[in-house]
C-alpha cells in the first residue's frame, strides 16, 4: 500500500493505492493553507483503511510547481511520515501529474498551473508522452507562440491553469485545441499511481535531499526571476521526474 500527499496549488489531496488500484482519496479546496489539514485528512485515510504509516510500503508527494508554503507543508509531512516509518518516498512533478492521464494518447499535450502575474507554469510533451523541455513559467501569448511553432496538429491542453486561459487558446487554435476541464481528484490519483509504478521499479528518492521544485521563489522579499529553483536558491537544470 502507497500514500500519495499532493499540495501543489489551493486543491489538494491524498490517497491510498494497493496493488492494482486506489482504495481511498479524499481532495479539498484550502481556503488558507493546507497547515490545518493536511494531517488530519492523512490520518482519517489511514483509519479508514485500518493502516499506520508502518503498514505502508512508502509514501509519494507532488513536489511542484505550486505554491510556495504549499509545498513545504506537503513534502515536509510526506518526509515526517516516510522517517518515522522507516519508508521510502517518491517525489513526482505536478505538471506531470496533470498529464499523466493524456500521455501516449498520439496528440501533444500541453499541461498548465497557474503561477500568478497573469503566467502560469508549464510543460510540453509529444505524442508519444516524452518531454519537449523543461518546467517553464510564461505568459500566454509566449507559450501559444511557442506550441505553434513547436507542435503540429491537434494538441491537449489540460491542468488547472487552463481555466484561466481558455479563451486565448481557443481563439489561437480553434478545433485544433482539445481542452480538458480540470479534475481536482486526478492529480493526486495520478500521484498513487505513478508513486507505485516507481515503487515497484524501486526507483524512490533520498529523503535528505529531496525538495521542492520551485519556477520562482516567493516575491516578498526576494529578486523576480524565472529559473527552476529547488529549496535553498540552486537553480535546477535537468528534467522534471
Amino acid at each position: 500500500m502507497l500514500l500519495a500527499i499532493d499540495t501543489s496549488t489551493r486543491y489538494a489531496g491524498v490517497a491510498l493505492v494497493n496493488e492494482d488500484r486506489v482504495v481511498a482519496s479524499h481532495a479539498w479546496h484550502a481556503t488558507f493553507n493546507h497547515t490545518a489539514e493536511l494531517m488530519p485528512a492523512v490520518v482519517n485515510i489511514l483509519e479508514r483503511g485500518g493502516l499506520t504509516a508502518a503498514d505502508l510500503g512508502g509514501v509519494a508527494v507532488a513536489l511542484g510547481p505550486g505554491g510556495f508554503s504549499a509545498l513545504r507543508v506537503g513534502i515536509s509531512a510526506a518526509k515526517g511520515l516516510a522517517l518515522a516509518a522507516k519508508k521510502p518516498i517518491i517525489g513526482v512533478g505536478s505538471l506531470d501529474l496533470e498529464a499523466h492521464s493524456h500521455l501516449g494518447s498520439g496528440a501533444p499535450v500541453c499541461a498548465l498551473l497557474e503561477a500568478g502575474r497573469e503566467e502560469c507554469a508549464t510543460a510540453l510533451f509529444g505524442p508519444d508522452g516524452t518531454r519537449l523541455r523543461e518546467d517553464r513559467v510564461c505568459n500566454a501569448g509566449e507559450l501559444l507562440a511557442e506550441v505553434e511553432s513547436e507542435i503540429t496538429g491537434p494538441t491537449i491542453f489540460c491542468g488547472e491553469g487552463v481555466t484561466a486561459w481558455r479563451d486565448q487558446i481557443e481563439h489561437k487554435f480553434g478545433g485544433k485545441a482539445q481542452i480538458v476541464r480540470s479534475v481536482p481528484a486526478a492529480r493526486v490519483w495520478a500521484l498513487a499511481v505513478i508513486g507505485l509504478e516507481k515503487l515497484a521499479a524501486r526507483e524512490t528518492d533520498d529523503l535528505t535531499t529531496l525538495q521542492p521544485e520551485y519556477l520562482r521563489m516567493p516575491s516578498i522579499g526576494v529578486p523576480k526571476r524565472r529559473d527552476r529553483v529547488r529549496q535553498g536558491g540552486r537553480p535546477v537544470r535537468g528534467p522534471v521526474q
